[in-house]
């Protein structure tokens, strides 16, 4: 059972390393009424992602485990899309947001992994 509460909490630190760096990247958006506003969206996403994940940690049974995951991935999806308009219109460097990116698609495989890995123990679609 260490070794579950080991990845689970190696998981939910790295969400909130990556909740960090997506704010971090935010704080340093122009401060435009759209920069700001996008500076928020990302804020919001990128934290509510950890933030659930501490539900999931608390889960009540398989199908709410799922369930909770979804959200962390919804969430995550989200600040994905973010970063990819910040990228787009040039709010930031590419080598500010392209690391950020690449976190959030690691984070966004592990967890659809988990969740497709919780599904097949449960036999939930």
């Amino acid at each position: 059972m260490q070794n579950c509460a080991v990845t689970r909490y190696g998981l939910e630190d790295r969400l909130v390393r990556f909740g960090t760096d997506a704010c971090q990247l935010g704080n340093r958006l122009p401060r435009t009424p759209l920069g700001e506003h996008v500076a928020l969206q990302l804020a919001r996403s990128s934290t509510c992602t950890f933030a659930n994940y501490g539900e999931v940690q608390s889960a009540e049974s398989r199908r709410d485990f799922i369930h909770k995951l979804g959200i962390c991935l919804k969430e995550l999806r989200e600040t994905r899309t973010w970063l990819k308009f910040i990228r787009e219109m040039g709010f930031s460097s590419v080598e500010s947001v392209d690391p950020v990116l690449r976190e959030c698609d690691e984070l966004l495989a592990i967890l659809a992994t988990s969740i497709r890995t919780a599904r097949r123990g449960a036999n939930v679609q």
